[in-house]
């Protein structure tokens, strides 16, 4: 009985989310409440509630935290220098250009926000693009490709929420993808140099571009008074040690960003009303998404702890050949993708992620395998093209492109980068076959 349950808490979750009835919060905490008290938990609520919040704490303290830093290092300006840099070291040539592109989606998407990366990319590169005669859509599929990989960070919303959902060290998650997480880097990088190429044939065959893009500036989006010029290098130093302690777990890993946010905020902004306002002025994205968080703790708590997902894994082995258990890992990465264009990410990692694990533990697969699977494609690669996140349309509509043409140029090459990526995952054993 306790899997007809969790089979109605998760369906009707899925429908609220995609249905925006209700909020993804409001939809977390009251739908297995409901459901809990249907089938008798009603004493045991408070319980699995308190274990749910306990074990999502840390990933929320470090969520939090990450995204203060990366937005502090961006108001003081620690990326101007790479991204102006990148844009002379392109010129005039589509190909240089193009690489260029990929490298500044993915050094503005540190911060794990596709609209803060778009609003860093677009607006620097599309003069240049107009320019130089080269396709807005090429520009749009490149910043894409470069934002979604990058996406896959512990810090970012897919990753965050698969180590919420299943309740598992981050560590464990994402060190093991590492290489194929660079992988992917690499991949994005060659498709940006194909892409390049194809634009550089076709403007020659066009017309001989002469433009120049020497007067071309890079478009501000913060306060110019926050810039930090001199501290730069402190700054990436400060950044490279951070995410160094996280991946080889130096300091408890919730210690690490409210450490080198502490750090930062003293060292660029001494004066105190300057540190709150920092911090006011980026707190309401952290408190946004640190609500989902918790909230996803409820839902999880709940059917975890009262053993609704157990029984709705039992039910799904009962109808899945035994054999085909060990493939569920893999499976999950390939159909990552599409799953983007029919899941957003709460629904997918709090809904579907949960049943699809268990059900390969009881196969005898991988739980965290399946993960791992999921992160490589679906809401990273796979969101900057997901009519089902906002960021998509504010990236077409910055780029000024139609969303089926974006859509058509990029989901084959993003489906690619997660088959890299997947090959790599196998290759080196974080996800096994």
């Amino acid at each position: 009985m306790l899997a007809f349950w969790g089979f109605c808490s998760i369906a009707v979750l899925l429908a609220l989310i995609m249905t925006k009835r209700l909020s993804v919060i409001v939809a977390l905490v009251l739908v297995p409440i409901v459901f809990g008290l249907l089938a008798g938990l009603g004493p045991n609520l408070g319980e699995y509630i308190l274990k749910g919040l306990k074990g999502v704490a840390p990933t929320g303290i470090m969520l939090t935290f990450a995204i203060l830093y990366f937005s502090v290092m961006n108001d003081a300006g620690m990326f101007d220098p790479i991204i102006k840099g990148i844009i002379r070291f392109g010129g005039k040539d589509p190909v240089k250009i193009a690489i260029g592109t990929a490298v500044i989606a993915m050094v503005a998407h540190l911060d794990g926000s596709g609209a803060s990366t778009f609003l860093v990319c677009i607006p620097a590169l599309l003069p240049i693009y107009d320019q130089l005669g080269m396709d807005r859509k090429v520009l749009a599929c490149i910043a894409a490709l470069g934002a979604g990989t990058m996406n896959i960070v512990p810090w970012g919303g897919p990753s965050l929420r698969a180590a919420t959902s299943l309740e598992i060290e981050m560590t464990d998650l994402f060190n093991p993808v590492i290489p194929a997480f660079l992988a992917g880097l690499v991949t994005v990088v060659a498709v940006a140099y194909w892409l390049g190429k194809k634009e550089k044939n076709r403007i020659a065959a066009v017309t001989q571009s002469t433009a120049s893009i020497s007067d071309v500036e890079i478009e501000h989006e913060t306060d110019q008074s926050l810039k930090r010029p001199k501290l730069v290098i402190f700054n990436a130093l400060l950044t490279v040690a951070t995410i160094t302690c996280l991946v080889v777990k130096a300091l408890p890993l919730p210690a690490v960003f409210v450490v080198a946010l502490a750090i930062a905020l003293v060292v660029n902004y001494p004066n105190v009303k300057m540190q709150q306002e920092r911090i006011t002025a980026h707190g309401k994205a952290a408190i946004l998404m640190i609500s989902i968080i918790f909230a996803a703790g409820v839902f999880t708590g709940i059917l975890k702890n009262s053993g609704m997902i157990t029984e709705l894994a039992q039910g799904l082995v009962g109808v899945v050949p035994e054999s085909f258990g060990g493939h569920l890992p893999v499976l999950t990465a390939l159909t990552s993708v599409p799953a983007s264009l029919l899941f957003d990410p709460d629904s997918y990692y709090f809904g579907i992620l949960p049943v699809l694990s268990s059900a390969a533990e009881a196969l005898g697969a991988s739980g965290t395998e399946v993960a791992r699977g999921a992160i490589l494609g679906q809401m990273t690669t796979g969101f900057p093209v997901s009519p089902l996140t906002a960021s998509t349309f504010l990236l077409v509509g910055l780029a000024g492109v139609d969303l089926a043409d974006h859509q058509k140029k990029t989901i084959p090459l993003a489906f690619l980068v997660t088959l890299v990526m997947t090959i790599v995952a196998v290759l080196t054993g974080a996800i096994t076959v």
